[in-house]
Protein backbone atom coordinates (compact mmCIF):
# COMPACT_ATOMS: atom_id res chain seq x y z
CA UNK A 1 0.00 0.00 0.00
CA UNK A 2 1.30 3.45 -0.65
CA UNK A 3 1.28 5.83 2.27
CA UNK A 4 -1.73 7.72 0.88
CA UNK A 5 -3.87 4.91 1.42
CA UNK A 6 -2.67 3.23 4.48
CA UNK A 7 -5.52 2.98 6.63
CA UNK A 8 -3.51 3.21 10.47
CA UNK A 9 -6.56 2.42 13.44
CA UNK A 10 -5.28 4.32 15.96
CA UNK A 11 -5.29 7.25 13.88
CA UNK A 12 -9.06 6.68 12.36
CA UNK A 13 -10.18 6.49 16.15
CA UNK A 14 -9.06 9.28 17.42
CA UNK A 15 -10.62 11.09 14.35
CA UNK A 16 -13.83 9.33 15.60
CA UNK A 17 -13.06 10.22 18.76
CA UNK A 18 -12.70 14.48 18.31
CA UNK A 19 -15.97 14.24 15.53
CA UNK A 20 -18.03 12.69 18.63
CA UNK A 21 -16.52 15.63 20.83
CA UNK A 22 -13.12 15.15 21.78
CA UNK A 23 -10.64 17.12 21.88
CA UNK A 24 -8.93 18.30 18.80
CA UNK A 25 -5.65 18.87 20.01
CA UNK A 26 -5.84 14.35 20.10
CA UNK A 27 -5.70 14.38 16.53
CA UNK A 28 -2.40 12.68 15.38
CA UNK A 29 -0.46 15.27 12.58
CA UNK A 30 -0.69 13.62 9.11
CA UNK A 31 -3.46 11.91 8.71
CA UNK A 32 -4.26 10.79 5.33
CA UNK A 33 -7.12 11.37 3.13
CA UNK A 34 -7.99 7.53 3.40
CA UNK A 35 -7.93 8.14 7.06
CA UNK A 36 -10.20 10.37 7.67
CA UNK A 37 -12.83 9.05 5.28
CA UNK A 38 -12.28 5.86 7.11
CA UNK A 39 -13.55 7.65 10.17
CA UNK A 40 -16.47 9.46 8.66
CA UNK A 41 -17.61 6.38 7.49
CA UNK A 42 -16.85 4.60 11.29
CA UNK A 43 -18.91 7.71 12.31
CA UNK A 44 -21.73 7.53 10.41
CA UNK A 45 -21.88 3.85 10.52
CA UNK A 46 -22.29 4.29 14.32
CA UNK A 47 -24.76 7.38 13.92
CA UNK A 48 -27.27 5.66 11.87
CA UNK A 49 -27.11 2.46 14.20
CA UNK A 50 -27.54 4.90 17.37
CA UNK A 51 -30.60 6.11 15.43
CA UNK A 52 -31.78 2.95 14.63
CA UNK A 53 -31.71 1.75 18.20
CA UNK A 54 -33.38 5.04 19.47
CA UNK A 55 -35.83 4.39 17.05
CA UNK A 56 -36.50 1.21 18.49
CA UNK A 57 -36.49 2.06 22.05
CA UNK A 58 -38.89 4.69 21.03
CA UNK A 59 -41.58 2.29 19.46
CA UNK A 60 -40.98 -0.04 23.01
CA UNK A 61 -41.77 2.82 25.05
CA UNK A 62 -45.17 3.54 22.77
CA UNK A 63 -46.22 -0.01 23.62
CA UNK A 64 -45.11 -0.19 27.13
CA UNK A 65 -46.71 3.38 27.70
CA UNK A 66 -50.53 3.09 26.79
CA UNK A 67 -52.57 5.17 29.41
CA UNK A 68 -51.08 7.67 32.18
CA UNK A 69 -50.66 6.82 35.53
CA UNK A 70 -51.70 9.04 38.70
CA UNK A 71 -48.10 7.41 40.61
CA UNK A 72 -45.55 5.88 38.92
CA UNK A 73 -46.02 2.26 37.85
CA UNK A 74 -44.25 -0.82 38.50
CA UNK A 75 -43.32 -2.44 35.33
CA UNK A 76 -45.64 -5.36 36.58
CA UNK A 77 -48.76 -3.30 36.72
CA UNK A 78 -47.37 -1.58 33.22
CA UNK A 79 -47.58 -5.06 31.91
CA UNK A 80 -50.82 -6.11 33.87
CA UNK A 81 -52.48 -3.01 31.28
CA UNK A 82 -51.05 -4.09 28.19
CA UNK A 83 -53.05 -5.57 25.02
CA UNK A 84 -52.03 -9.05 24.47
CA UNK A 85 -51.58 -7.99 21.30
CA UNK A 86 -48.39 -6.54 22.40
CA UNK A 87 -46.71 -9.59 23.43
CA UNK A 88 -45.21 -10.48 20.22
CA UNK A 89 -44.16 -7.26 19.67
CA UNK A 90 -42.00 -6.72 22.59
CA UNK A 91 -40.57 -9.86 22.16
CA UNK A 92 -39.42 -8.41 18.49
CA UNK A 93 -38.28 -5.16 20.22
CA UNK A 94 -36.72 -7.25 23.25
CA UNK A 95 -33.26 -5.76 23.18
CA UNK A 96 -34.39 -2.12 22.98
CA UNK A 97 -36.31 -2.29 26.38
CA UNK A 98 -35.61 -0.97 29.17
CA UNK A 99 -33.67 -3.10 31.93
CA UNK A 100 -36.78 -3.59 33.90
CA UNK A 101 -38.83 -4.42 31.29
CA UNK A 102 -36.72 -6.92 29.90
CA UNK A 103 -36.65 -8.42 33.25
CA UNK A 104 -41.09 -8.68 33.70
CA UNK A 105 -40.67 -10.07 29.98
CA UNK A 106 -39.28 -13.09 30.80
CA UNK A 107 -40.84 -13.29 34.34
CA UNK A 108 -44.54 -13.62 32.24
CA UNK A 109 -43.36 -14.92 28.80
CA UNK A 110 -39.71 -16.14 28.77
CA UNK A 111 -37.04 -15.33 27.07
CA UNK A 112 -37.67 -14.22 23.56
CA UNK A 113 -36.66 -16.49 20.41
CA UNK A 114 -33.99 -15.23 18.82
CA UNK A 115 -32.05 -13.59 21.78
Amino acid sequence: MSEDTQVRPDVVEAIVGVLKGGDAAALPEGATSAEKAAAKDSYLSEFVAERGKRDRQSQAWELLLTRSYDEPPTWGRIFDDLDPAVHSELGDLFDALPEGAKEEYVRRYGEPSGV
